[in-house]
């Protein structure tokens, strides 16, 4: 196993470090990093950042064209479906900072150890207790792709913890830019209120600016002391942990169809095909009670039928051309 070493940057290569300006405010559970403004010219092609974010560009796009994420971005969103990303992300954060605090000292990981800024297990404990009420964790399970996330995660933190830089790196980076937008797009989509509550995973109250941080981040990447083999391994992890996000979204996008399937199973779906199907007083709902036929849907099934299309087009144009004459 490679070795991993904080190292002072030698003076041929300088990553770019912003100053760090701590808070007192409240005490040390109150304080807070704010990040000065900094430049980045001197990153280099073999740094760690430039590595991570070439090697992952391909699948970082393959996982944005995931159907579950084209359709959330354009707020094709179900809440039972939202809340079921929310409960995989609980999780997911629950082994990622289990083992995060667990190499909180170890010189391979200590670099990157920003429980202050960074970590969402509490956060996710608030929207699960939104959506789900305060006996959440009777409620909750985990999913067959997120399981294998998460055994993953425990395995590299306690017997690779180097590639734990990778989980950390995809998962925050990422929350920090993506996921801003999809906080927004949660929000109105769900109409949730603009207190953020149900969305306290992508709030961010200790990072001030998450430009500057991100930066910080990368930096503190760049002056971990890694040779090349173990580099491309954190790399590889990297790609590996899209595809454990991606394995996850195929998995919500399964359950968002069968979700309305189930929901014109055994009966009519409501009148407009939106909305609550139980709020249509002619649904026949999915344990077989006996129910008349939705009217509104009858005649819609009628109306396709290739004789009453036929019929409907004669009564078309006869409309048309008696309204052409009396026009005349």
């Amino acid at each position: 196993m490679d070795v991993l070493l904080w190292r002072v940057p030698n003076p041929h290569h300088r990553p770019a470090m912003p100053s760090l300006v701590e808070s007192s405010e409240g005490g040390d559970e109150g304080e807070s990093l704010r990040y000065e403004e900094m430049e980045d010219d001197n990153v280099s092609p073999t740094d760690l950042s430039e590595l991570l974010k070439d090697g992952t560009k391909e699948s970082h796009d393959r996982a944005e064209n995931t159907q579950f994420v084209k359709d959330f971005l354009k707020g094709r969103i179900k809440k039972e479906l939202f809340k079921l990303a929310t409960v995989a992300l609980y999780f997911t954060y629950s082994a990622l900072e289990e083992e995060m605090d667990r190499n909180k000292d170890n010189p391979v990981f200590a670099p990157l150890y920003f429980p202050l800024e960074l970590h969402r297990k509490e956060a996710l404990i608030k929207d699960m207790k939104y959506f789900y009420g305060e006996d959440w964790k009777e409620k909750i399970q985990c999913s067959e792709a997120t399981q294998h996330y998460v055994d993953r995660i425990h395995h590299v933190g306690q017997h690779e913890p180097e590639l734990l830089v990778a989980h950390a790196y995809t998962r925050y980076m990422g929350d920090l830019s993506g996921g801003q937008v999809l906080k927004k797009v949660a929000q109105r989509a769900l109409k949730l209120p603009s207190t953020d509550e149900g969305i306290q995973f992508y709030v961010f109250e200790n990072v001030s600016n998450a430009q500057q941080f991100k930066q910080l981040y990368r930096a503190r990447l760049n002056a971990l002391d890694l040779d090349k083999s173990c580099k491309e391994r954190i790399v590889e992890e990297a790609n590996r942990a899209f595809r454990f996000n991606m394995q996850v979204f195929d998995e919500l996008d399964k359950i968002g169809k069968s979700l309305t399937e189930e929901a014109q199973e055994g009966g009519l779906p409501v009148h407009d095909g939106r909305g609550d199907l139980r709020k249509c007083p002619y649904y026949a709902d999915k344990l077989g009670k006996a129910a008349p036929g939705c009217p509104y849907h009858a005649a819609v099934a009628m109306a396709k039928q290739p004789l009453v299309q036929l019929i409907l087009a004669a009564c078309v144009a006869v409309a048309a051309g008696a309204a052409a004459w009396y026009m005349m």
